[in-house]
C-alpha cells in the first residue's frame, strides 16, 4: 500500500514545468499531495516498525525471564510462546522487512541459526490443549501462566496467543478447543499487538462458527449479528446467517440440529471426544483423583532385597512392593546423581523423535499418541551403562545378554505415551522377529528427574500410579509364566505437566531366561 502511494504520485509526465509560471503553480497541488502521500507512508512505516518492535520487546522479555530461572522452558506456556514467537510472528516480522541492509540481516540470521517450524508451532499448541483436558485446567488461568503449584514462572497470554491455540484447534476441527479459545482472546482483545477491531471480527467469525457446529444455533447467530454490526460488508457472515436461520428455522420444525436455546456457550460446551471407561481411569489417575481399586492389595511391603545375588548381599537394594498380582515393584535409589547424568549426557546428542511399531506391518513410525525423544545406548559405550545392565540382572535374576539395549527417553512439551502393552500380542507376531529372542518378558523403567507436576506412569487397570522419583526404578512382569501376555499390564505415561522427565528403559526378553524363570502348568501361573 505504502509504495503504491508514493508510485502514483511520482508518475512522471514531460510537463517541462520551467517553460512558464502557469505550469509551475501547478507543482504547488504535486507538493501537497506529496506530502500528504509522505505522511501516509511515514505512517504506515511506524506501524511496520512498530510490528517489529513489539516482537523484539516480546522476545527480550522471554529471554530476560529465562536467564532467571533456568527451568524456564519447563513450564509448557512459556514453551508455547517461545515456539510462537519464533516461527509464526517472526515469520510476519520477516515478510514486513524490505529494505536490502535489514533482508540481509534476517537472511544471514536464519542461515546460522534453527528456527522452529510449523509442526513445532503445531505440536507445541496441542500440547497445551493436551495438558488442559488432562488435568482438567482452567483456560483463563492456564493463559495467566497458572499450570500447577511450583511451576516456573510464565508471563500472561496476550489475545493473539490465545486466538492462534484457537486456530490451531479450528484448523482440527477441535470445535470444543476453539470456542475455549477464541472467548479468552475476545476477553483479553485490549492486549492485542495488531488492530483491536480487526482482531474482533475474525474472533467473532471462528467463534459463531465453533458454536454452531458444536450446536448452539442462537448463540452462533447472535454472533454473527454482532460480528456484521462491527463489519457489514464481511463477505461470509451475511451467508453464514442465512444459513444459521435456515438450520434454526429446521430446528423448530423438528428436522435440524440440536441446539441450546439462550445458553451462553462457554457454560455448556463438552469436549468432544467420547472418553472410554479407560480414558476416564487414565485421566483421573494422571490427576492424582482417588479411584476404586479394582483388586486387593496385600502383602504390600518394603524390604532391604539382595535376591541372593553375591555382589548385592552388602549392598541390598531398597524394594517397595506396589502390587502383588500382577507384580509391581518400586527399587528406591537404585541409580546415583553421577550415574544418571553420565547417562543423560551420553544420550542427549542421540535423541531421535521416539516411535511405534505398527501393529500390522511390524515398522517403526512416528505417532501422535506417543510424544517424546528417545536414544539408545549399549553397554560398550560407557562403563556406567554396562554397570547398570549387571545391576538390573542381578536384582531381577533375568539375563540383561538378551535384553534390549538400554533406551533413555526425554519427553518434551506435553511429553506422554496413551495406554499400551509392552508384550507383543498374538496377532503382533512380527514385532520382536529382527531381535530374535521371543517376548518382552518383563520391564524395567529408571525415573531419572524429578517432576514438578504430571508426568506418572499409571496402570489403568489396576487403579495404580507411579510418581516420578529421581533415582527410583519400577519392574514388572509382562508375561505370565505360561508366555501369555498380562493384559493388567497396560499403562501410559502421563503428560509432563511441569518440568522435565527423562527415564530410561531395560526390556527383558524370553531368550535366556528358561532356567531363570521356569514355565508355568497353567495359562495364568
Amino acid at each position: 500500500m505504502r509504495w503504491s502511494i508514493l508510485a502514483a504520485v511520482c508518475t512522471v509526465c514531460a510537463a517541462e514545468f520551467f517553460t512558464a509560471t502557469v505550469n509551475l503553480e501547478k507543482l504547488l497541488v504535486t507538493e501537497r499531495e506529496t506530502v500528504s502521500a509522505l505522511e501516509q507512508y511515514i505512517q504506515a512505516e511506524n506501524a511496520r516498525l512498530e510490528r517489529v518492535k513489539h516482537l523484539k520487546n516480546d522476545l527480550e522479555g522471554l529471554w530476560k525471564m529465562a536467564e532467571r530461572d533456568s527451568g524456564f522452558v519447563m513450564n509448557p506456556v512459556n514453551a508455547f510462546l517461545l515456539v510462537k514467537k519464533l516461527s509464526a510472528d517472526f515469520n510476519v516480522v520477516k515478510s514486513m522487512i524490505f529494505h536490502p541492509k535489514s533482508s540481509d540481516v534476517i537472511r544471514n540470521l536464519t542461515d546460522e541459526v534453527r528456527f522452529p517450524d510449523d509442526e513445532d508451532l503445531d505440536g507445541a499448541a496441542v500440547a497445551l490443549l493436551r495438558l488442559q483436558d488432562v488435568y482438567a485446567l482452567d483456560t483463563s488461568q492456564m493463559a495467566n501462566g497458572v499450570i500447577a503449584p511450583g511451576a516456573n514462572e510464565s508471563p500472561r497470554l496476550l489475545a493473539d496467543d490465545c486466538f492462534e491455540l484457537g486456530r490451531q484447534s479450528y484448523v482440527k476441527e477441535d470445535f470444543y478447543h476453539t470456542v475455549l479459545w477464541m472467548q479468552e482472546a475476545l476477553e483479553r482483545l485490549n492486549t492485542t499487538q495488531y488492530n483491536p477491531a480487526e482482531v474482533e471480527v475474525d474472533i467473532l467469525e471462528y467463534l459463531a462458527f465453533a458454536t454452531f457446529r458444536l450446536g448452539n444455533l442462537r448463540h452462533a447467530l447472535k454472533l454473527t449479528d454482532d460480528l456484521l454490526s462491527k463489519r457489514p460488508d464481511h463477505p461470509r457472515a451475511s451467508g453464514n446467517k442465512r444459513y444459521y436461520l435456515s438450520e434454526l428455522g429446521k430446528n423448530q420444525s423438528g428436522e435440524g440440529r440440536g441446539d441450546t436455546k439462550e445458553a451462553p456457550v462457554e457454560t455448556h460446551i463438552k469436549r468432544q471426544d467420547s472418553l472410554s471407561d479407560e480414558r476416564i481411569m487414565y485421566e483421573r489417575l494422571c490427576r492424582g483423583e482417588p479411584v476404586e481399586k479394582p483388586f486387593l492389595r496385600k502383602n504390600l511391603h518394603c524390604t532391604y532385597f539382595h535376591n541372593n545375588h553375591p555382589y548385592m548381599i552388602l549392598q541390598p537394594s531398597k524394594l517397595e512392593v506396589i502390587h502383588e498380582r500382577p507384580y509391581l515393584a518400586l527399587f528406591h535409589d537404585i541409580m546415583s546423581d553421577d550415574e544418571i547424568q553420565t547417562v543423560i549426557e551420553l544420550s542427549a546428542p542421540r535423541l531421535k523423535r521416539a516411535t511405534v511399531q505398527n501393529a500390522k506391518s511390524g515398522e517403526l513410525e512416528v505417532a501422535n499418541y506417543r510424544i517424546s525423544k528417545s536414544a539408545w545406548l549399549k553397554n560398550h559405550d560407557h562403563e556406567v551403562v554396562e554397570r547398570l545392565s549387571f545391576r538390573f540382572e542381578y536384582l531381577t535374576g533375568l539375563t540383561h545378554l538378551t535384553a534390549e539395549e538400554l533406551q533413555v527417553v526425554n519427553y518434551g512439551i506435553g511429553g506422554h505415551y496413551e495406554a499400551h502393552f509392552d508384550f507383543a500380542r498374538r496377532d503382533e507376531k512380527d514385532a520382536f522377529k529382527q531381535l530374535g529372542t521371543g517376548n518382552r518378558i518383563a520391564t524395567w523403567i529408571n525415573y531419572m528427574s524429578d517432576v514438578k507436576a504430571g508426568g506418572a506412569t499409571v496402570f489403568p487397570r489396576l487403579g495404580l500410579t507411579v510418581w516420578p522419583e529421581k533415582g527410583s526404578a519400577a519392574f514388572w512382569w509382562n508375561l505370565h509364566r505360561s508366555g501369555e501376555g498380562d493384559i493388567l499390564t497396560r499403562h501410559a505415561a502421563c503428560p509432563v505437566l511441569a518440568g522435565s522427565k527423562w527415564v530410561s528403559n531395560k526390556w527383558f526378553h524370553e531368550r535366556g531366561q528358561e532356567f531363570r524363570r521356569k514355565c508355568g502348568l497353567k495359562q495364568t501361573d
